[in-house]
Order: C-alpha cells, then sequence, then structure tokens
C-alpha cells in the first residue's frame, strides 16, 4: 500500500489522485460521487456548485431542479473513467458502493458495470424526510401575454395540483459492485480476505441483512426488519457545511458488511466532509479519503481528531 495516501485526506483531483494507488490494494470502496445536477465539465467547481447563490438558466429554481437528459449521458461517461481507476485498485472480490439519485441510478451502475464489475445487487437508503420539488406551471401561465386575465385564470384552475414530474424522494439507491472473484470465492477470501457478506451484521431486531436500510423510525414493521443504528445529533458536527453529509450509522453499517481484516482499507474518492473516513477509523480500518474541497478536507480532518 502507498503510505502517502494511508489514512490520510488527500486534497487533490480523484481522477488524478487514483491513479496514483497500487492495485490491487484497496478491500472496498465507499462513496457518494457528484451528481452533476447543475453543471459538468472540466472547470466543476464544488464551491460555486454548492454555493446558495448558485441558479438554473430558469432563475427562480434552486441548485439541482433542473432536468436535462444530457445529464445522465455526462454523468455516465465521467463515471466510467472514475469506476475504471477503482476497479484496478480493488483487491479481486472488492466491493463498490456507490450512492446514487434515483433518476441517474441507470448511468451510475451502467458505468461500474461497463468497466468490468459485477452487479451484485443494490441498496435502497429509505427515508420519508426530504424536500418536494414538483412545481407549478402557474407563474408560465401568467407571463403568456397572448391571454388575458380571465384565460389565465381559467387555465390555472384547470391545472389545480398538476405539477410538473417530480415525486418526493424518499429513497437514494446504492450500486453494489463487485470485482471478479480470483480462483472462487473461498481461495479468493483466504488470499485477500473479500468477497464475502459477514451475515452477523444484521438490521433492526437481529435480522438477516436485507437490502433495505434505514436509519430513520419509520414505522415498528419497517424498523423491526431494517433499521440500523440511528445517527446522533451531534455527530455531523456544528461547523460543518458540506451539504450532504450522511449518516456514521449507514456507512458504518456497510463497512461491517464486508471488510473483514483489521488491516483493511477503505476508500472514499469523493470523501466531502469525511463520513465514510469517519466511519472507517471508529471501526478500527484503514481509510484513504480524496477530495477536491479545501474547506471539507479541513472538516474531515477535525472530525478525524475528534475521535476517541
Amino acid at each position: 500500500m502507498n503510505e502517502k495516501y494511508l489514512n490520510k485526506i488527500v486534497l487533490g483531483d480523484s481522477r488524478i489522485i487514483l491513479k496514483d494507488i497500487e492495485e490491487n490494494s484497496v478491500d472496498i470502496v465507499l462513496t457518494d460521487p457528484p451528481y452533476f445536477l447543475d453543471k459538468l465539465d472540466n472547470n466543476w467547481d464544488t464551491n460555486e456548485v454548492h454555493s446558495k447563490k448558485n441558479q438554473q438558466a430558469v432563475k427562480s429554481l434552486p441548485a439541482g431542479m433542473k432536468f436535462s437528459r444530457q445529464q445522465g449521458i455526462d454523468l455516465y461517461n465521467w463515471y466510467y473513467e472514475i469506476s475504471k481507476e477503482i476497479f484496478r485498485v480493488l483487491k479481486p472480490g472488492g466491493f463498490f458502493f456507490t450512492f446514487s439519485s434515483p433518476r441517474l441510478y441507470h448511468r451510475v451502475a451502467s458505468a461500474v458495470d461497463d468497466v468490468g464489475f459485477e452487479i451484485r445487487d443494490s441498496f435502497i437508503w429509505l427515508y420519508t424526510q426530504n424536500q418536494p420539488k414538483a412545481m407549478s406551471l402557474n407563474h408560465v401561465v401568467r407571463r403568456r401575454k397572448n391571454l388575458n386575465e380571465e384565460e389565465k385564470e381559467k387555465i390555472i384552475k384547470k391545472m389545480d395540483g398538476w405539477k410538473t414530474p417530480q415525486l418526493k424522494s424518499c429513497y437514494e439507491p446504492i450500486v453494489i459492485g463487485q470485482k471478479p472473484v480470483k480462483g472462487g470465492n473461498l481461495d479468493n477470501f483466504l488470499e485477500n480476505e473479500v468477497c464475502l457478506v459477514n451475515t452477523n451484521v444484521t438490521t433492526g431486531e437481529n435480522m438477516f441483512p436485507a437490502n433495505v436500510i434505514s436509519v430513520d423510525n419509520i414505522l415498528d414493521e419497517i424498523d423491526r426488519i431494517f433499521l440500523v443504528d440511528k445517527p446522533t445529533k451531534k455527530e455531523k458536527g456544528e461547523y460543518n457545511t458540506h451539504k450532504t453529509v450522511k449518516p456514521l450509522s449507514l456507512c458504518k453499517h456497510l463497512i461491517r458488511l464486508t471488510v473483514y481484516s483489521d488491516k483493511g482499507v477503505v476508500l472514499d474518492p469523493f470523501v466531502g466532509s469525511g463520513t465514510t473516513a469517519v466511519a472507517a477509523k471508529m471501526l478500527g480500518k484503514n481509510y484513504i479519503g480524496i477530495e477536491l474541497n479545501n474547506e471539507y478536507v479541513d472538516i474531515a480532518n477535525r472530525r478525524l481528531s475528534e475521535i476517541d
């Protein structure tokens, strides 16, 4: 293993740094990549996209609400190149967990599949709290100059309750890709200590691990089967400015499920404020985090320093 990256949060572009990591050296990759819902080009800037001032061409739309078919195509092309390097650095049988948005899941999964990973399954992270993004078209109607006020009101009344096709999102899919094993599961596990799933790691009330996960109390029957430890209120850190911090309990669950060795390495090429690295450290595993945003690197290192 390249010691200059081990147990560090590295500031830089994962497209470059991944190429410098030793092949067949990482046990799992667990990451929440940027989905580029607002822009995707070589000048993509985390600070700009995450800024509260960032707006779409339609100025009334906040970041992430503009729909474009090209987003998925661009995301596939970009993630295909990233996934090739992830495939190279993972040990045979190693798992690649990558979060996605529901409408771009197929692009992310296809990129992972097309570089050679076997798509073993998918996790559904289930939750109930999210902001509906569907919009009425009343403002569009009111701007129509070829209509008088009476006609406008008639159309608005006709379309009452009918909004743009954006349902309230209550789950996040996670691709489960696996690098093909070498020589069969038994031989691969004995050599690399990866490729199997630890079914002693249960969900809910000691249930066999399922491909649905929840970290919120939703309903007794759902909690009984799918719940993992609920996140604490302080785990994110009051100083954490990252917009999409994942629950520690969720990341810890996935690491426990698939990393056997105490020397195992967990890689996150888009580590953000460091949740994957924090989870790995808390579980006594090694980690490598890569992040393009200097502010997030500082936050991740602060969170890591607070672990006893």
